[in-house]
């Protein structure tokens, strides 16, 4: 990195990125969350529960809830095995292992207060866990039932982000450029983009992370319904105005987005992130198009799978900095 570049970023130096100049690793995971480590308070202040189940994907929501609903029912059946299959009624005593089963499904069927029938409680001990276990119940579909609403009804963006960004041929010159795309029918209009960069450099023998705004060539349309490639001109106003292939690859670069849209389904505001590091930023390529008419020409195919392709591409001649 030339060093007339270095003293351009610290002119250039933004402070509401978020991060700290002393802030280290990646800033934004690609799931769009902060990768922050929190300490001092301990792990049930340090998480929101509700959130964390909100943000789980479908598979490890159900994966959760069918483990935790056998482990309790397990755990209850291992109680009344210990309080004695004497104390219900209706067990098949044939052996231990169909008692056990037996004890299973009378445990099952309290929590979710079925209830059949063929085996109930007797005695105070078995009655008092069976009471337990049946208020256990209906406090934990309740609030299972608020978690499946929470996802259900938690308007999201639905955005899906090219997992590259390039350095492309524009304009004469070129360009930093990366493109989303919304991949659920929900109805997106008003999406903004802001577009933050990192770059770490080294002042005095110690390594900091400058942060400023990358200016692109639209950074609002009207309506999100194809896919939208993102555009951040390097010209001389760029702090990339200058850089070769090899600074991209050397120097630590975090290219973080922020995408705000409207749902009108929702009537809401819904929020989405994501960033880029040095190498997932491929030099000289362009993105190929992901849309195309349908046979009738009738409609627009919007194809997700070729959000990430690309080939490769001359870029010409930059001017170095004085």
């Amino acid at each position: 990195m030339a060093k007339g570049f270095r003293q351009k970023i610290r002119q250039k130096n933004t402070e509401n990125s978020g991060f700290g100049d002393n802030a280290s690793g990646r800033f934004i995971n690609k799931d769009g969350l902060p990768n922050v480590t929190r300490k001092g308070v301990n792990i049930f202040n340090r998480f929101s529960w509700y959130h964390t189940m909100l943000d789980l994907s479908t598979f490890q929501f159900l994966s959760y809830l069918v483990i935790a609903y056998v482990l309790v029912n397990l755990f209850f059946a291992f109680i009344y095995y210990l309080i004695g299959v004497e104390h219900l009624t209706g067990i098949d005593k044939s052996d231990p292992v169909n008692e056990f089963i037996d004890v299973f499904f009378f445990s099952s069927q309290t929590f979710t207060t079925v209830g059949y029938g063929r085996i109930a409680p007797v005695g105070f001990m078995a009655s008092l866990v069976a009471t337990f276990e049946a208020f256990l119940g209906l406090l934990t579909f309740a609030i299972a039932t608020g978690l499946f609403y929470g996802r259900f009804s938690r308007p999201r963006a639905y955005l899906k982000f090219s997992d590259i960004a390039v350095i492309s041929p524009f304009k004469g010159g070129s360009a930093l450029m990366f493109r989303l795309a919304p991949f659920k029918n929900n109805a997106l209009t008003d999406a903004d983009v802001i577009v933050s960069a990192a770059i770490e450099v080294i002042e005095n023998s110690v390594p900091k992370s400058n942060f400023y705004t990358l200016k692109t060539q639209l950074n609002k349309i009207n309506t999100l319904a194809l896919n939208w490639t993102v555009v951040h001109k390097i010209d001389e106003e760029s702090p990339f105005y200058g850089f070769s292939e090899e600074d991209f690859k050397n120097t630590d670069i975090e290219i973080i987005v922020h995408l705000r849209a409207f749902d009108e389904v929702f009537s809401n505001t819904v929020v989405q992130r994501c960033s880029y590091i040095s190498k997932e930023i491929i030099y000289g390529a362009k993105f190929t198009p992901m849309y195309y008419p349908d046979k009738e020409n009738l409609s627009t195919v919007l194809d997700l799978d070729k959000i990430n392709d690309y080939q490769k591409a001359d870029l010409p001649m930059m001017m170095e900095e004085k």
